[in-house]
């Protein structure tokens, strides 16, 4: 599929900064790539059941596999909007995540559904967070949590904010060579905050891509 390059919403633009920050554990040296500051949002942890971490390429409508290994486990304790967009953009906002660890797990930034759910900006992240593994060696393993998400439309309505909560207490890098987990102590580092900017194309029958990526880290409102 053809990546384009679509225009996001006014409101939505903010100044970026990029830092390399590590993956499941306060003093973990593992790479999760890079952050860009600035969010905001209330408290919470989830308490819904865990949703799948990949879907079968069988069960997408444009047919991408986001399938993962067992042990990538990515969870989305979140509620659908009842907006149609919304809920669209939610949605592949899941897949475009599910793409950047099936990127990790499979050694490219190449893949299908990487090349299907972002562009722009949230292309270049989304490599960034791949590349930072593939030159340290490592592969991801364990359990993160998304939740408590909220959804807001641009008034084009071709862009929408998804805006969520991550835990990655539960996360690790793992050395491709020697299979060892690395893990560190437990700190407010496992907490995110992220909003990722989706574009609908207008060729991808229903089709939305992350287009930018915001994220604060240590994010003390979501423990």
């Amino acid at each position: 599929m053809k990546r384009r390059t679509l225009p996001v919403a006014a409101a939505f633009t903010a100044a970026a900064t990029l830092l390399l920050t590590a993956c499941g554990g306060g003093d973990d040296t593992s790479g999760d790539g890079d952050k860009i500051a600035g969010a905001d949002q209330g408290t919470g942890k989830p308490s819904k059941s865990a949703a799948p971490s990949g879907v079968p390429a069988e069960d997408k409508p444009d047919g991408v596999d986001v399938s993962l290994p067992a042990d990538i486990n990515l969870v989305f304790d979140w509620e659908k909007p009842e907006d149609e967009n919304e809920a669209a953009a939610m949605d592949d906002a899941a897949n475009y995540v599910r793409a950047i660890y099936r990127g990790v797990d499979q050694r490219t930034t190449e893949d299908a559904a990487l090349v299907a759910y972002s562009t722009g900006d949230g292309s270049k992240y989304a490599r960034t967070q791949i590349d930072a593994r593939l030159e340290g060696g490592w592969t991801a393993t364990g359990t993160r949590r998304h939740y408590r998400a909220s959804t807001r439309s641009a008034p084009n309505g071709t862009s929408v904010e998804v805006a969520f909560c991550v835990d990655s207490s539960n996360f690790y890098s793992k050395e491709m060579k020697t299979g060892k987990i690395l893990k560190g102590t437990p700190s407010i580092t496992d907490f995110d905050y992220f909003k990722i900017i989706m574009v609908k194309l207008p060729t991808g029958d229903g089709l939305w891509q992350a287009s930018k990526v915001y994220v604060e880290g240590k994010a003390a409102k979501c423990q």
